[in-house]
């Protein structure tokens, strides 16, 4: 089935976002903590677990892209990442405040998981038998 290009590329971006993200995290833990002159937390395995992880959901989100409409069940795991990490940092936004660092990442996992969800919908659709791809 094809699938338009532009849900392909936004899942490839998904993938760069959060695979450049968890690769900073990962390789130099600190750096952006230095930079926003944040406390990090007391061991770097913190910081380097969670970054592992978002490398594995930047590879699941290579893999959504090669075929959205196929792999449309894998869509909902990102949509359960997005939705963690913001409900964390909006939490506490809201409650007590969070540094600035964290900020613009929950305000792009908020779009993400917007558009996750508007995508999975129509993912789903298209791979009922029957219905076109779209």
């Amino acid at each position: 089935m094809k699938t338009s290009p532009y849900i392909r590329a936004l899942f490839i971006f998904a993938g760069l976002y959060d695979g450049l993200i968890g690769l900073i995290f990962l390789i130099h833990p600190l750096w952006l903590y230095d930079i926003f002159a944040v406390t990090p937390p007391n061991h770097l395995a913190y910081v380097q677990f969670p970054a592992a992880l978002l490398i594995i959901f930047a590879i699941m989100f290579f893999m959504i892209a090669r075929d959205p409409v196929k792999n449309c069940h894998l869509v909902c795991y990102g949509i359960l990442l997005k939705f963690s990490f913001c409900g964390i940092a909006f939490y506490y936004w809201i409650l007590e405040g969070i540094p600035g660092m964290w900020k613009p990442f929950a305000v792009a996992d908020l779009l993400f998981l917007a558009v996750f969800v508007i995508l999975y919908n129509h993912l789903k659709k298209a791979a009922e038998p029957g219905n076109p791809p779209g």
